[in-house]
C-alpha cells in the first residue's frame, strides 16, 4: 500500500470507523494533523471555545447515537480541562475515542514546556490510555482503541498521537476496527437457577440501569416484572430502560444517601439486579440495605459490578435482552397458577395507581410558576415529541412530570456527579438527531460550566433549544447539607454564602445573544406561554431563562 503522512491515514482509519465528526478545541501540538482535518473530504471538525464543552458535546452524541464519539483534546492543559468531563462519560459508559497530540517523541528528553505524562492524566477516567511511539503502530493502536471503546462496559478510551509520529510516513492498511459481539445468553442451568430463587418472591423488586437500555431489553424487561408482579427501580440509570409510565415502574433510587435506597429495598425477599451496579449513593449502606435470606440475582455484561459490594445468590455474566428473553420463557412455564395470580394482583394494584395518578395530573391545573407553564405549554405544543437532555437536578422533578421519559432515546438525564453536561449534552445530541427538537434544560449553576456550548451550536448552525432552570443558587446543595444537618443535630440556620449565585446577577438572554443564539427571560406565567412559541419558531439555537 502506497505510503502517506501518518496524520492523513490515521483520518482515513476513523473515516473506516464511521467516526466522521470530530469533536475538540485546537492546539499548537496538533497543528499539522488539524490541518490535514481541513482538508479531509466528508469529515466533520466541530468546534468548541474549551475542552470541557468539546467533551460535553461528544458525549451527547455518543449518546443520541449509541455509537462512539471522537474527541480532540490539546496535550497536557487540553486534556486536564477535560477530565472533569470525561469522569462523566466513565461513569456513564459512553464509547469516546479521545486523542489528544504532543510536540514528539524526540523532544521527550527535554523536559520542556508543555511536557507531561498524558496517558497517567487519562488513566484515572478512562479504561484504556495509551501513547503511540511508533509509525508502524498508529492505525493498529487506534482500532484497540475503538474496540476497547465499544466493548461493554463501554466508556472513553485515550490514544497520545505525538506530531512526528503522525509527520511520518505510513503504510498501515486501513481496516474498520473489529466490534466484539456480546449477546451472550446465560445457560439454560443457570437461567433455571434464577427463575427458581425468584419465583418463590412474595415482595420482589427488579434494579435496572443502563445495561438494559445498552442491549435493548426493554420490552423483555417489562415482561419479566410483569410475569413476577415485580416495582422496578432505577439504579444508576439515565437513559429509558422501562417507559415511564409502566405501571411497575416505581423511580429511583437513591442518589445522594444510601438510606433511602435502603428504605425503597428492604422489604424484598427477592431481588433481581439487571445492568446497573448497586448502589450509586455518593454517602452509600456500608452494610447490605437487602433483609436477610432475600434471593439476589444479578445480571450484567459488566462482571466487575456483579456482588461488587454486596453478595448475591447468583451472578449472570450475559447480556440483559438475552438473559431476560430466558427468563421470561422459563418463568412463563414454571410460575404456578397461585403465583401468577399473587403477581398478576400485584400489577393490577400499581396498575390502578398508575391510572388514578394519571387521572390527577390530567384533571389538575399547573401550579401557576413560569416553570410548570412553560413545560405545560411545551408538551402540549409538541406532543411530548422531542428529546430531552435533563440537567435540571432539583427541577427535575418537575420537568419529568409534563415530559416523561417514554421512547427510548428520546431522554438523557445527566450522571456522574459533574455539573456541566446539559448545554453541550443538547448540542450534540441535535447534532445526531437533526431531524427532532432537542431541548437541553441546567440549572443556573451548571450552565455556567459549559454555557460557551452556545457559540459551537450557532457557529456550527446547530437548532439546539436551552433552558436555565433559575433559582439564583446551588439549590442541590441546599437540600444535600439540610441533610447533613438533620443527620448531626445540627440547628438550621443559613446556607453557606458560597451556595449563592443571586449577586451579581446573570444576565443568561443577553449572555446567549452575546454567542450568537438567541435569548429571552421568563419572569411571569403568561411570558412562559410566548417563550414556547418563540423558541420554536426561532431558526437556530434559542436560550429560555426561566425565573424560579
Amino acid at each position: 500500500m502506497e505510503a502517506t503522512p501518518g496524520r492523513e491515514r490515521l483520518i482515513e482509519q476513523f473515516k473506516a470507523d464511521g467516526l466522521t465528526v470530530m469533536f475538540g478545541n485546537p492546539g499548537t501540538v496538533e497543528q499539522g494533523f488539524l490541518d490535514a482535518v481541513d482538508a479531509a473530504e466528508d469529515f466533520r471538525y466541530v468546534l468548541a471555545l474549551q475542552e470541557t464543552v468539546a467533551a460535553g458535546i461528544a458525549d451527547g452524541y455518543a449518546r443520541a447515537t449509541g455509537g462512539a464519539a471522537l474527541l480532540q483534546l490539546h496535550s497536557g492543559v487540553g486534556l486536564g480541562n477535560g477530565i472533569g468531563m470525561l469522569y462523566q462519560s466513565l461513569r456513564g459508559h459512553t464509547p469516546l475515542v479521545v486523542v489528544a497530540g504532543d510536540a514528539g517523541v524526540r523532544y521527550d528528553a527535554m523536559d520542556a514546556q508543555m511536557a507531561c505524562d498524558l496517558v497517567a492524566m487519562a488513566k484515572p477516567v478512562t479504561k484504556y490510555a495509551t501513547r503511540v511511539t511508533d509509525p508502524r503502530s498508529v492505525l493498529r493502536t487506534v482500532r484497540r482503541a475503538v474496540k476497547i471503546a465499544l466493548t461493554p462496559p463501554r466508556g472513553p478510551v485515550f490514544v497520545a498521537l505525538p506530531m512526528d509520529v503522525l509527520d511520518e510516513l505510513n503504510s498501515e492498511p486501513v481496516l474498520p476496527s473489529t466490534q466484539v459481539l456480546t449477546d451472550v445468553a446465560p445457560s439454560p442451568a443457570s437461567v433455571g437457577r434464577a427463575a427458581e430463587l425468584l419465583a418463590s418472591a412474595e415482595r420482589p423488586i427488579v434494579l435496572v440501569g443502563d445495561g438494559v437500555a445498552l442491549s435493548g431489553a426493554q420490552k423483555e424487561l417489562a415482561a419479566v416484572a410483569e410475569l413476577l408482579g415485580a416495582d422496578v427501580y432505577e439504579v444508576d440509570s439515565s437513559e429509558v430502560n422501562i417507559a415511564a409510565s409502566h405501571p411497575l415502574r416505581r423511580g429511583q433510587t437513591g442518589h445522594m444517601f444510601g438510606p433511602h435506597s435502603k428504605e425503597l429495598v428492604g422489604d424484598a425477599d427477592g431481588v433481581l439486579i439487571v445492568g446497573t451496579y448497586v448502589f450509586p449513593e455518593v454517602f452509600p449502606e456500608l452494610e447490605s440495605p437487602f433483609r436477610a435470606g432475600a434471593k439476589v440475582v444479578h445480571i450484567d455484561l459488566n462482571a466487575y459490578e456483579i456482588a461488587k459490594n454486596h453478595p448475591v445468590d447468583l451472578g449472570l455474566a450475559a447480556d440483559p435482552k438475552q438473559a431476560l428473553r430466558a427468563l421470561a420463557g422459563v418463568l412463563e412455564r414454571c410460575l404456578g397458577p397461585r403465583r401468577r395470580a399473587a403477581a398478576a394482583a400485584r400489577l393490577d394494584v400499581r396498575t390502578r395507581e398508575r391510572i388514578r395518578e394519571t387521572r390527577s395530573a390530567g384533571s389538575a391545573t399547573d401550579d401557576g410558576t413560569p416553570m410548570a407553564v412553560f413545560l405545560k405549554t411545551l408538551a402540549e405544543r409538541t406532543g411530548g415529541d422531542l428529546i430531552v437532555f435533563d440537567e435540571a437536578l432539583t427541577t427535575s422533578p418537575l420537568v419529568t412530570r409534563y415530559l416523561p421519559a417514554e421512547r427510548p432515546g428520546d431522554y438523557h438525564l445527566t450522571r456522574g456527579g459533574s455539573l456541566g453536561v446539559g448545554f453541550p449534552g443538547a448540542v450534540g445530541a441535535k447534532l445526531a438527531r437533526p431531524e427532532r427538537l432537542v431541548v437541553g434544560f441546567a440549572g443556573d449553576g451548571g450552565s455556567m460550566y459549559t454555557y460557551q456550548a452556545l457559540w459551537t451550536a450557532a457557529r456550527h448552525g446547530i437548532d439546539a433549544k436551552f433552558v436555565v432552570c433559575n433559582n439564583r443558587k446551588y439549590r442541590l446543595l441546599d437540600d444535600n447539607i439540610a441533610q447533613y444537618w438533620r443527620e448531626r443535630d445540627i440547628p438550621e440556620h443559613g446556607f453557606p454564602g458560597s451556595f449563592d449565585l443571586s449577586h451579581p446577577e446573570i444576565d443568561f438572554a443577553g449572555l446567549a445573544r452575546s454567542l450568537g443564539a438567541g435569548g429571552m427571560r421568563v419572569e411571569k406565567p403568561d411570558e412562559a406561554v410566548a417563550a414556547v412559541s418563540r423558541m420554536l419558531s426561532h431558526p437556530g439555537p434559542f436560550l429560555v431563562d426561566i425565573q424560579i
